[in-house]
């Protein structure tokens, strides 16, 4: 589309011009891809290796007592539990972040994220201590405290993920959001990889069925994560604020003086005026969600449960696949750029629905091959979604309450395809056919077919214009293209 902004206006020799008022920001555009993708690599590598922990040792450790389906439907059970926290921080988180700033609220869930994180790799399992200390275990309270760690878990990444898209969609160049949008939606490809190969190096270092393994094998990705935060504060701190943000609070300040009116809360702003999006976002982005954690975590734990494969087979399996979905991650967000964000998700979620039903005869062959083409697939799918909802969801939502909109349309989602679809997967494979599990996701994926195909293309939506004047105001600013 043609961008109604003069060559002078476009971001040169590594710095962002605010398109709306000429300012300069020295902010550049790879520290601000940089800051978005290291930001949600960690967190989703804290999130992930969870996940990969669930499927592999939480149900020794922190569940002995229990018949091994039932201890991994457990395991389950608290994976699930961050997904109910995710809308909860994406309300909290989005109305920091629409009211006081992206960058500042970003810090805040990059902290909490780490400190949870840390606080599992050094926390006691149910009979047995860690490194020397609380020998016997902690009965009852470690799977207490791990619901509170997870709980935390989810709790920052509600609020994560719509600020890292922010960050790099307000900065964004016109005609290159989906292009900018890709770094933060590579951060999952990036964190799969490095939680399958801490995991890969503590099983091959210590032994992947020792005790070992099982006593703080496991705990070294966690204990690690804190490395990536010491480097993900350090660039986060480096990037100035969005310029979208920045005139936005300089336009609130303006309706504060002029209006004896308070200001609305994010939350409740977006819920009356549009509600709609959110629903209909949300029930888009569910297929993304179930197919990534049916993909990642629950394909680990029946890997290694039902098909009887060695930890290390999964895991390596699970590296290779996660450098093919980043690729193919890359190249949805790029192309969405020329084609529109609707047309390639809708065009995943139809060809998910045949796919999700031979996805389980196909595993089931045994075949290591079978497998990791099972696994390949499913996340590339998941990612060729996955890229262009990154400008997608931020373009649906209004400047004044766009964290907040973002992040709890993509969190709810979460609940349905992240926490109940893999639960749901455990309990089916425990009593039926896993055909059923396959089912499951078609039924997921028809739901997302039929939401996308109610979104209105967005790809060339301005991102300054909030729809409001202020009162002082004595014109309407032009509209130009992003």
């Amino acid at each position: 589309m043609t961008s109604l902004h003069s060559e002078a206006d476009r971001p040169q020799q590594g710095r962002h011009i605010s398109p709306t008022s000429g300012a300069p920001n020295t902010t550049s555009l790879k520290r601000v891809a940089a800051a978005s993708s290291i930001g949600t690599t960690i967190e989703y590598y804290d999130f992930f290796i969870y996940g990969t922990a669930a499927a592999l040792v939480f149900p020794s450790v922190f569940f002995p007592n229990s018949d091994p389906a039932v201890g991994t439907i457990a395991s389950f059970a608290t994976f699930a539990v961050a997904f109910f926290a995710r809308p909860v921080g994406s309300i909290i988180f989005g109305h920091f972040g629409d009211s006081i700033g992206r960058k500042r609220t970003l810090v805040w869930t990059l902290l909490i994220m780490g400190v949870a994180t840390v606080g599992i790799g050094f926390m006691p399992g149910y009979e047995t201590g860690v490194f020397g200390f609380f020998d016997g275990g902690i009965g009852i309270w470690a799977p207490v405290l791990l619901v509170v760690m997870r709980f935390l878990q989810g709790f920052a990444v509600g609020g994560e993920w719509a600020g890292a898209t922010l960050l790099t969609a307000e900065y964004a160049p016109p005609g290159q959001r989906g292009r900018m949008a890709m770094w933060p939606q590579l951060g999952p490809a990036f964190a799969f990889f490095l939680a399958s190969g801490t995991f890969f190096l503590a099983s091959v270092t210590v032994g992947a069925t020792s005790d070992a393994f099982l006593n703080y094998g496991w705990r070294i990705p966690f204990i690690a994560s804190s490395l990536l935060i010491i480097v993900g504060f350090w660039i986060r701190l480096s990037v100035e604020e969005t310029p979208v943000f920045t005139e936005r609070k300089a336009a609130m300040a303006r309706e504060a003086v002029s209006s004896a009116a308070p200001r609305k809360l994010p939350f409740m702003e977006v819920i009356k005026t549009q509600w709609r999006e959110i629903l209909v976002a949300a029930g888009a982005t569910t297929t993304l969600f179930s197919l990534f954690y049916i993909g990642t975590a629950f394909l680990t734990s029946y890997g290694t449960g039902t098909l009887a494969m060695s930890r290390t087979t999964i895991l390596g399996m699970g590296m290779g696949a996660a450098v093919v979905f980043g690729i193919v991650t890359a190249l949805s967000s790029i192309l969405s750029d020329k084609i529109g964000r609707k047309t390639i998700i809708r065009a995943v979620m139809i060809i998910a629905v045949p796919w999700a039903l031979v996805l389980f005869p196909l595993l089931d062959t045994g075949s290591p091959w079978a497998f990791f083409l099972a696994t390949t697939v499913t996340l590339s799918l998941y990612g060729a979604s996955n890229g262009p909802t990154g400008a997608l969801l931020p373009e649906m939502f209004r400047a004044r309450f766009r964290y907040t909109g973002a992040g709890l349309s993509y969190n709810l989602a979460g609940i349905l395809g992240g926490a109940i679809a893999p639960l749901v997967a455990a309990q089916i494979v425990a009593d039926n056919d896993s055909i059923w599990v396959g089912v499951m996701l078609a039924a997921l994926a028809l739901l997302s077919v039929a939401c996308s195909t109610l979104i209105k293309e967005t790809k060339g939506k301005n991102m300054d214009d909030d729809e409001i004047v202020s009162p002082s105001a004595t014109s309407t600013p032009v509209a130009h293209q992003n």
